[in-house]
């Protein structure tokens, strides 16, 4: 199949160009896709599944079809005149040195550290006021950076740690042993570990969470039944006990276990689903001591965060959808004799504990307010932040009376500050020397209606001096799902694109977490459709107000997200220009049979749920919405070729919908990273590369045929 993309000055009317000379056009010669007759049959109903055979990760035809779209994709992407400018930007105004909060295990202090582009952070530690050394360097563990540590957890005393490493952006893990002293590997490498932690129980072994072996493909077949073993140090993997999880009946798809930091007590969280788990609890010192329930239904959110003897302190959302602090004795721990500690507030409630004391934060309209707490319940201050913004980090040892926190925004580059738990006094710890001004731009909160009258805030940035025309590029970046709030957060793509004049905005929509669990149940199942009218409704208020216009809007979003964005661009693809879906969740039919993807029906539901289910569901799945004759925004497609959390098969299904169905000239395209997953652990290098190709591909469908920020662009040519 083959397109002719032609963008110039007469065809686009979007920007006043300097001369009136036409671009060549861009061939797009799209690869064909191959159609196979399979039909599902849902309460009567039949559903073709044509691109069925993209599903099979293993196959050689799948490689070959992923090949031909790369090249395709590349094809089109080397010819974007700027394509090589915005890389070098990235790369310019990446490579600053970054710093973390360190944080003290056993004789040293540890912080972790970027030298600017390095693919991975290295963890440093240093004793008392000694120099600082290498402890575990990431970009050692395989050449092309694609290896990334992905947890790390000292015993008590410091002694020894384990991490993790994930390979190739895959959410399966290797543990490893480490003596901290010598640093010197103890025993073999564990492996098939997911969706864990590491705890420790003494010096003498852990516990992890893992899956049995799927059958078939490692990185897509379907994983619901989560264990918690315990591995005891000097033993094969073969011979670790299994501590939960052996009831074929009960099937549990996210299992995590934990020792308390007095190391009395192992508390084990259950769930089905990515809302509500079970809770229970071991006394370690009792040798005969068994599992004891404290919540045995699923139907709300809970987690031990602390505990002083037996008092334990739980953090709770049952009859409190903003979540509070109840206390419990463990001898007694049921739910009848909870007793509220740090009552149920207007704001969504994230507490932690540092110091001896609880800090709680607040959620007010996404921005952060915390609270200081001492054990009794009685307030001790209000900590003042140092602007508006996002706090995180307010916890340590129950005996250390300092530790670290991390303030950012949208504008403002996160910094770590010292905090002093007995006089509330903080000051600057750590500060990114960075070729960015935060005094060059704003940030402002509105709240709009959505289609049934709901208010949504949105935060929109942009530098100062940006004129309300209705010709500025805005990205519109979105989640709403699984009780995630977005809360403001300072990025390097993200001043990169303000620095052309772009808008950013990202609204807090209904299926998030950032109004408690009424927020989020009322964008799931059946109501999923409230979070995309609330998206939809945030591009008709940026374009009301003169933001910028459907010529120069995009639409982003990754995950649950991508899905945000495949539906909105199904029912409104007149709203935007360009669409940029990220590892999304696209077939709403099949969801469910891939990895872990059947504990995500609490948001979603399932097409086996009941016709009215199957029928809301098909009725927005993006890849069964997908129109002959319709004309869709320029479309780039992303994903990797290892996610094993929503796997690519979603987003290649979708992009070969678009492909055969697109009636307009707007590319459609698909860029499949290799050797890379979901995102976590993605190297420096491999997301530079990924964002100049998407501010790119972005910025060209605009009708842009140069950088609209020329003066940048020559500062960092010179």
């Amino acid at each position: 199949m083959k397109k002719l993309i032609y963008l110039s000055c007469a065809t686009i009317a979007l920007i006043a160009c300097k001369t009136e000379t036409k671009k060549e056009p861009i061939v797009v010669n799209y690869p064909e896709t191959a159609k196979v007759d399979t039909v599902d049959i849902y309460f009567g109903t039949e559903v073709k599944d044509p691109y069925r055979w993209l599903e099979d990760d293993r196959s050689l035809e799948t490689e070959a079809w992923v090949k031909k779209q790369n090249e395709t994709t590349f094809g089109y992407l080397e010819n974007i005149p700027y394509r090589n400018d915005i890389k070098n930007r990235l790369e310019k105004l990446w490579n600053y040195e970054k710093v973390s909060a360190p944080f003290k295990e056993g004789n040293y202090t540890y912080f972790y550290k970027n030298n600017g582009l390095q693919n991975q952070y290295v963890v440093y530690r240093k004793k008392n006021d000694g120099d600082a050394e290498v402890f575990l360097d990431p970009n050692t563990f395989s050449e092309d950076g694609t290896t990334s540590l992905a947890g790390l957890e000292f015993t008590k005393d410091g002694s020894m740690a384990a991490y993790l490493i994930s390979e190739g952006g895959s959410d399966w893990r290797k543990a490893i042993v480490m003596n901290t002293e010598n640093r010197e590997i103890v025993e073999d490498t564990l492996v098939d570990i997911k969706f864990s932690g590491i705890s420790w129980k003494g010096n003498e072994g852990f516990y992890y969470s893992s899956y049995d072996k799927p059958e078939g493909s490692e990185l897509s077949a379907k994983t619901d039944q989560h264990k918690v073993y315990y591995h005891k140090l000097g033993t094969p993997q073969s011979q670790d006990e299994l501590i939960f999880g052996d009831i074929p009946l009960e099937k549990h798809r996210y299992v995590g276990a934990g020792v308390t930091e007095d190391e009395k007590y192992l508390i084990i969280s259950a769930s089905v689903s990515t809302s509500g788990n079970k809770l229970f609890i071991k006394d370690l010192e009792d040798p005969n001591g068994l599992l004891i329930p404290i919540v045995e239904d699923t139907e709300s959110d809970n987690s031990i965060i602390e505990n002083v003897g037996s008092k334990l302190y739980i953090v709770t959302n049952r009859d409190a959808p903003n979540q509070k602090i109840v206390t419990v004795d463990a001898k007694n721990p049921s739910i009848e004799n909870w007793v509220d500690f740090i009552p149920e507030t207007e704001n969504v409630l994230s507490p932690n504990t540092g110091g001896g004391y609880f800090f709680a934060e607040y959620m007010v309209d996404a921005i952060s307010k915390v609270l200081q707490y001492d054990y009794d319940g009685n307030l001790v201050r209000e900590v003042k932040l140092p602007g508006v913004g996002s706090a995180s980090g307010f916890g340590g040892k129950k005996d250390e009376k300092e530790f670290y926190f991390s303030f950012t925004n949208y504008n403002t580059p996160g910094s770590s500050y010292k905090y002093n738990v007995e006089t509330g006094e903080y000051e600057l710890y750590w500060k990114p020397d960075i070729d960015f001004n935060p005094d060059d731009y704003e940030s402002k909160q509105v709240f709009y209606p959505s289609k049934d009258g709901t208010k949504i805030p949105m935060i929109i940035t942009y530098k100062k001096g940006v004129e309300l025309n209705g010709k500025n590029p805005t990205i519109l970046y979105g989640y709403g799902g699984f009780n995630i709030s977005l809360t403001p957060s300072f990025s390097i793509v993200n001043a990169v694109w303000m620095e052309q004049g772009g808008v950013y905005a990202v609204p807090n929509l209904r299926g998030g977490g950032e109004y408690g669990k009424k927020w989020h149940d009322s964008g799931i199942k059946t109501k999923k459709q409230n979070v995309f009218d609330d998206f939809i409704a945030a591009a008709e208020y940026l374009i009301e107000n003169k933001y910028t216009s459907k010529e120069y809007l995009a639409i982003r979003g990754g995950s649950n997200g991508g899905l945000l964005v495949g539906a909105t661009m199904t029912q409104r693809p007149d709203l935007m220009q360009v669409a940029l879906p990220a590892v999304g969740v696209m077939d709403m039919l099949r969801y469910h049979t891939f990895t872990a993807g059947a504990g995500w029906a609490y948001d979603y539901g399932t097409a086996e749920d009941d016709e009215e289910m199957f029928n809301y569901l098909k009725g927005y799945s993006p890849v069964h919405n997908v129109k002959e004759g319709t004309a869709y925004p320029a479309t780039l497609v992303t994903t990797g070729d290892h996610d094993d959390r929503v796997v690519p098969a979603h987003s290649f299904k979708f992009a070969a919908e678009l492909q055969e169905k697109q009636a307009g000239d707007n590319p459609t395209l698909i860029r499949i990273e290799t050797n890379a997953g979901h995102g976590a652990g993605t190297p420096v290098s491999k997301t530079i590369e990924q964002y100049a190709d998407i501010f790119g591909f972005t910025l060209y469908n605009m009708g842009f045929e140069e950088l609209p920020n020329q003066s940048v662009l020559k500062e960092f040519k010179d």
